[in-house]
């Protein structure tokens, strides 16, 4: 478990219904007809006796979005999916040298197909045992073999294939365009029991950068996560948040084990082109710069005593135990050294904004880039040639 800036403990979603909700909206609905307080028979016509035309506006809003809450539902959770982990245990006969093994579920997540030939998005942690078999359970009941196409470096999002045609398949939403407030669903594998269980939240912050981790060691980082009180659940990980649209936002990530309702998404705009490589290339592609850095803020100033506020500091090999500048790397053919300091990467400027390995993501392998560098008190201005990452190095 780790701790955020704030405070907050995280775990990664791995493994409440809307049992309750259901009740209450049953309950409710069953005392306006008991009371006689709808008039008409339909959820568009909404008149209630003895209340203000605002108030009936505001009620028949809210039969609406649930309305449309239903019917975003029975349109996604044909494209959600469950992925079981299956691991080989001895099965022992009359004596000991009678043994058998035989595969166990031993933990679960959620995807979702965004393909008709069944590729699937889910999270790295999900899939990231290498020894296990992985199956996916779709909203009908029937069970796949899956294979593990790709499992990206830096962040919690891997891709996973079925073999099929015709699978249903998700719209993918503009993350960019998401406000705080608005109306989302989670859907997933709750517990790895409840297959597509929905909950309901609003958005409620965004951009915010976490560490989660599963509890055993394991650990990744969420930058620009979205923030949401839609319960996110154990099972829920790589599931689907999506708006009243029925467009994905979001892969569910992780929780927090602090505070209530307290669950992130990764932003779909930043897993768009990792899916597009995959689909061209049948892997993810990035370049590559070859450091080891940290990003410059008052505690690193002052730790390491710099003249400069920001920028992507190379940490000196004394303080990392391992090699800042890769050998072999376009970082350390190109001359960089431990202590440099990046200023900015062909004119993008880093700051508490933009890291150095956002920048060089802007690019691709082959290309060359300009680092403008400090080195103790000199400016000096290198040229890179970036190459694919090699995901063995990881």
């Amino acid at each position: 478990m780790l701790k955020t800036q704030h405070e907050t403990v995280l775990i990664v979603a791995l493994c409440a219904s809307v049992f309750f909700g259901s009740i209450a909206g049953g309950f409710t609905s069953f005392l306006l007809v008991e009371h006689g307080w709808f008039e008409g028979g339909g959820t568009n016509d909404v008149k209630i006796e003895g209340v203000s035309k605002d108030t009936e506006k505001a009620i028949a809003g809210l039969v609406e979005e649930q309305d449309a809450t239903i019917a975003v539902v029975k349109q996604v959770t044909p494209a959600v999916v469950s992925i079981y982990l299956e691991k080989k245990y001895p099965q022992y006969g009359a004596t000991q040298s009678d043994v058998t093994y035989e595969y166990q579920r031993v933990g679960g997540g959620s995807g979702f197909i965004v393909s008709t030939d069944g590729l699937i998005v889910t999270n790295k942690h999900v899939v990231s045992d290498a020894d296990a078999k992985y199956v996916v359970a779709t909203n009908d009941g029937t069970e796949y073999d899956a294979t593990v196409v790709a499992k990206d470096v830096f962040l919690d999002v891997a891709f996973v294939k079925i073999e099929g045609t015709n699978f249903p398949t998700v719209k993918l939403g503009d993350s960019d365009g998401i406000q705080t407030g608005q109306t989302v669903l989670a859907i997933g594998n709750v517990l790895s029991q409840y297959q597509n269980s929905v909950t309901k939240g609003i958005v409620s912050g965004l951009n915010r950068t976490i560490v989660a981790g599963d509890g055993y060691g394991a650990q990744e980082q969420i930058d620009e996560a979205i923030q949401t009180d839609a319960p996110i659940n154990a099972g829920n990980s790589g599931g689907p948040l999506i708006n009243l649209y029925g467009e994905v936002l979001g892969v569910n990530s992780a929780v927090s084990t602090q505070g209530e309702s307290l669950g992130f998404s990764i932003p779909i705009n930043v897993v768009k082109p990792l899916l597009a490589d995959v689909v061209a290339h049948g892997r993810i592609i990035r370049p590559w710069l070859g450091v080891r850095y940290v990003m410059i803020n008052p505690e690193i100033k002052k730790k390491f005593a710099l003249s400069v506020d920001k920028g992507a500091l190379v940490v000196p090999e004394s303080a990392t135990q391992q090699q800042s500048v890769v050998s072999g790397s376009p970082a350390a053919l190109a001359g960089i050294k431990p202590s440099d300091i990046v200023i900015s990467v062909s004119g993008i400027v880093l700051d508490d904004k933009t890291n150095l390995s956002e920048a060089i993501n802007t690019f691709d392998p082959d290309q060359t880039v300009k680092l403008e560098i400090l080195r103790g008190t000199d400016t000096v201005w290198v040229d890179v040639t970036l190459k694919e990452l090699d995901p063995s190095l990881f």
